[in-house]
């Protein structure tokens, strides 16, 4: 599955995720893009948008995207860290135009 992380998921998760393609909005060089220009970016090469921007849903009209939506309640590093196997089966289970959050 190919992922990618807004600028707010700790960048060490992708460590954590194996069998994953990941990359981050700062190794693809779109830190800094509004969410919708983000999204439409996302949608043209990854499966799933990691953030944890808990407005987003309320923000973007998602409906109709073509990619999964993982939301992480928390960016906090130790908190994420611990459940890495929860957000690695998240991803497994997510499918296309879904938006799901996971509360750490």
């Amino acid at each position: 599955m190919k992922v990618f992380f807004d600028e707010c998921v700790p960048r060490p998760l992708r460590l954590l995720l194996p069998g994953h393609f990941i990359k981050t909005a700062q190794q693809m060089g779109w830190g800094q893009r509004k969410n919708g220009e983000l999204l439409a970016l996302v949608e043209t090469e990854f499966d799933v948008f990691g953030t944890t921007d808990q407005n987003l849903s309320h923000q973007q009209n998602l409906a109709r995207r073509k990619i999964a939506i993982l939301v992480l309640s928390t960016n906090r590093w130790p908190r994420v860290r611990s459940q890495a196997a929860r957000i690695a089966a998240a991803f497994a289970d997510l499918k296309p135009g879904e938006c799901h959050e996971i509360v750490l």
